[in-house]
């Protein structure tokens, strides 16, 4: 079995396609530190945001007793 490159054929255009369909859909690229730090970033602000929320809705109603 030889390695050269006139040797190699080209894969058609359907064993292309097979390989997209049955490659691990799994595996996740992986993510970057500053995606990470931005995923982070945003999950904090929405529980600060639904802890402030509910602190406003707790004293909305004892003013208008």
């Amino acid at each position: 079995m030889s390695n050269r490159a006139s040797d190699r054929r080209t894969p058609t255009a359907a064993e292309r396609e097979a390989r997209k369909v049955f490659r691990d859909t799994s595996v996740k690229s992986p993510v970057s530190e500053h995606e990470r730090a931005q995923q982070a970033f945003h999950a904090n602000r929405e529980r600060l945001k639904a802890e402030r929320l509910a602190r406003e809705a707790a004293v909305k109603p004892k003013s208008k007793t």
